[in-house]
């Protein structure tokens, strides 16, 4: 999935320090601007990566679900 800038720009980036695509981008990714900028520290300002961390892709394995759900 291609994910593009709400208002033009490179579409693989996001300009986390103009405030009108700051905005626009935590919309589009149903965020908060605080949590957007978080991201963008954590995985780089490429747009498909900011979105997986914010859904949390990244954030667990399979073995640490398990432990969360009480398995092995």
């Amino acid at each position: 999935m291609r994910t593009s800038p709400p208002s033009g720009g490179d579409p693989d980036r996001i300009a986390i320090d103009d405030p009108q695509a700051r905005a626009q981008w935590a919309r589009k990714l149903d965020t908060s601007e605080d949590e957007l900028r978080e991201a963008v520290r954590a995985v780089g300002d490429k747009a498909a990566d900011v979105e997986m961390h914010l859904k949390g892709v990244r954030s667990t394995t399979n073995a640490d679900r398990m432990k969360e759900l009480g398995g092995a």
